[in-house]
């Protein structure tokens, strides 16, 4: 089982980006918090996720942004989200629950294997409530990965 740590999805409009690559479905739109990846008790996962405080925010698109082939967009800087990310990575540290320690950086998939340069896209202004964190199971498909919600804090 590979975890991620979701937000919700956000609605985008992914058609202004033009590329023959492959774009992430809008059901599987997130931001990753913690990738866990191979873990065998999602249950204290799930405890972990619980006790850690959490309090709605609100993010926000910034500008798109790309790792090599694959083309992202960004969060606009949030305090609320950092420190949330510090205390559940904190936490998950604590309950000896391994994830990758590479530096949060907020962002989402749009395009795995684009081809050809970043294009001049304007980011539409829009946010999103954050009103719970979800832990989600993702699993390799035959068109895609699937992601699907087994935890939450709440």
């Amino acid at each position: 089982m590979e975890a991620f740590w979701l937000l919700d999805y956000f609605q985008l409009n992914k058609n202004n980006i033009k590329s023959p690559s492959r774009y992430t479905n809008t059901d599987n739109l997130h931001v990753t918090l913690a990738f866990i990846g191979e873990y065998d008790d999602p249950g204290l996962i799930t405890e972990v996720l619980s006790e850690v405080p959490f309090s709605p925010f609100t993010v926000s698109l910034s500008r798109l942004g790309h790792f090599g082939n694959l083309w992202w967009v960004g969060l606009d800087d949030n305090d609320e989200l950092v420190s949330y990310v510090k205390r559940l990575r904190k936490a998950l540290s604590e309950a000896g629950i391994p994830f990758d320690k590479k530096k949060f950086s907020p962002h989402i998939t749009l395009i795995r294997k684009a081809v050809g340069p970043l294009p001049l896209v304007t980011i539409p202004k829009a946010q999103m409530k954050v009103d719970h964190i979800s832990l989600m199971r993702s699993e390799r498909g035959v068109n895609g990965m699937i992601y699907t919600e087994i935890g939450r804090n709440l």
